[in-house]
């Protein structure tokens, strides 16, 4: 069992993971709360050298997890289900000491991320392919004729620090059911949750031997991962930025990238306005905005702009900001101060241009306040870029179709929604919205693990989701017995 690290002098841990073997080193980098300041954890110092040491590790162990038995991976991901949810309170203790989620959030982050690892052991049970009418046409002839679905081989994963446990298991759990072997560099920001998880992987009855390595690093273990030839996948979820320099250095390769967004929702005339309110504040602030389809864009109907402003100012005024570790808590601080500096940059120049701030718009100690900004017009940065803190601003509209075409007018493509009670609104906003996702009566932020999630434009390229994700950690081979 894990220990409960709820002693602020307590330092835990993390170690690298060659393979199966534990390692350390004598350098190491130290993890501070964002809270308060105060050293949570370190992880080894990684290079080039330990990354290239992991690759080869993996590498050479990808022939056996291949040939591994279906029952075997799968018993190993219910395995990690199973001790995950014995260890819930661990693992989001370390999820507030490292990033700052707030208790209540992050144990539910555990509990989806048990979901998903056990989704996708019911997922691998549909890895499979069909057969091919080769007499089809006049030209073909009659055969048994067959795909299947075969791993990749190796596979690299760069995860985030927004959901530093859930979106690991997103890939490596897809990763290593389809019989692939993983490397795995984490963000910087929370080593010990990872470690801890892949930990629970590494020290199965059922686990392949070297099948999953774990780094620690940024640019140079980043950038080693990604223009080395051993990888047949590259999983990233990130920034643009990232994203861009990972797809000029990774070669013929697979690539799969999930690069944020700017969601949007549209508030009709004929929408419950208490509720999408409600919504609306959550949607926006929830993990301090630090959500790739956090809601950063509420356009309003005229006719209802004032009531809905005024309801979405008082729906944020309840929101609890304080300690991550307090039951009630609803938000807690930005990742660092470089997001918070951003943040009140991107307000102040908002305020210049004209812009008012209906509530928020300032520091708390640590915490940066949820903010509501009015009189926001299409040309402020702070509607046009992802705004990755808690913001969000209220554009005022005419009609359906106005606001359908502001929405589009962006470089992101990720998740939108709309709140109305108009059916054929509804299924024109199906079709007219240029986004990954759409989600009718409810934020944009709404994901279920189950689902397929992924964006157009800018937002990336692939899809996450056990189902969909097993596709991209596998190739087609296809089968002709004459």
């Amino acid at each position: 069992m894990f220990r409960i690290f709820d002693n602020t002098s307590d330092i835990a841990e993390a170690k690298i993971f060659f393979g199966s073997r534990e390692e350390t080193k004598e350098e190491v980098q130290e993890r501070k709360s964002p809270f308060d300041n105060v050293v949570v954890s370190t992880a080894p110092v990684c290079n080039a050298d330990d990354t290239i040491k992991a690759l080869k590790i993996a590498k050479k162990a990808a022939k056996g997890a291949a040939r591994s038995p279906l029952s075997q991976r799968i018993l190993w991901l219910e395995d990690v289900a199973k001790r995950l949810s014995a260890e819930k309170e661990a693992f989001a203790v370390m999820l507030a000491r490292e990033v700052a989620k707030p208790i209540t959030f992050a144990r539910i982050e555990v509990e989806r991320c048990v979901e998903t690892v056990r989704l996708t052991a019911m997922e691998l049970a549909h890895l499979h392919g069909e057969t091919i009418p080769t007499d089809i046409m006049p030209s073909g002839k009659r055969t048994l004729a067959y795909f299947r679905r075969e791993p990749v081989g190796v596979v690299a994963c760069i995860t985030p620090f927004n959901f530093p446990l859930n979106l690991v298991a997103h890939k490596i759990a897809p990763a290593l059911g389809a019989g692939n072997t993983v490397v795995l560099k984490p963000t910087p920001e929370a080593p010990m949750v990872a470690y801890m998880f892949a930990k629970l992987f590494i020290d199965s009855e059922y686990a392949i031997k070297d099948a999953l390595s774990l780094v620690y690093g940024d640019a140079e273990v980043g950038s080693t991962l990604v223009q080395s030839d051993i990888p047949r996948v590259i999983s990233f979820t990130g920034s643009v930025p990232v994203g861009n320099i990972i797809t000029k250095q990774a070669g013929i390769k697979k690539v799969s990238l999930e690069l944020g967004g700017n969601a949007a929702t549209y508030i009709d005339e004929s929408a419950d306005l208490p509720l999408a309110a409600a919504r609306c504040a959550f949607g926006a602030f929830y993990n301090s905005g630090q959500v790739c389809i956090s809601l950063q864009r509420i356009y309003v109907n005229e006719t209802v702009y004032d009531d809905f402003a005024k309801l979405m100012a008082e729906e944020t005024d309840k929101l609890k900001v304080g300690s991550p570790y307090d039951e009630d808590t609803f938000l807690g601080p930005l990742i660092d101060d470089e997001s918070r500096k951003r943040a009140n940059g991107w307000i102040a120049s908002a305020i210049v241009e004209g812009a008012t701030a209906l509530t928020g718009a300032g520091q708390d100690e640590t915490i940066f306040l949820p903010t509501v900004m009015a009189d926001v017009t299409d040309d402020m940065k702070i509607i046009c870029e992802e705004v990755f803190a808690p913001i969000v601003s209220l554009v005022v509209v005419q009609d359906y179709e106005t606001a359908v075409e502001k929405m589009n007018d962006s470089p992101y493509g990720l998740q939108f929604s709309i709140f109305t009670n108009d059916l054929k609104m509804t299924q024109a906003f199906i079709e007219d919205a240029e986004c990954g996702g759409v989600v009718i009566n409810d934020i944009p932020t709404l994901r279920f693990d189950v689902q397929p999630y992924g964006g157009s434009k800018l937002s990336g390229v692939g899809r996450e989701g056990p189902k969909w994700a097993l596709e991209e950690f596998t190739e087609v081979k296809s089968i002709v017995i004459c």
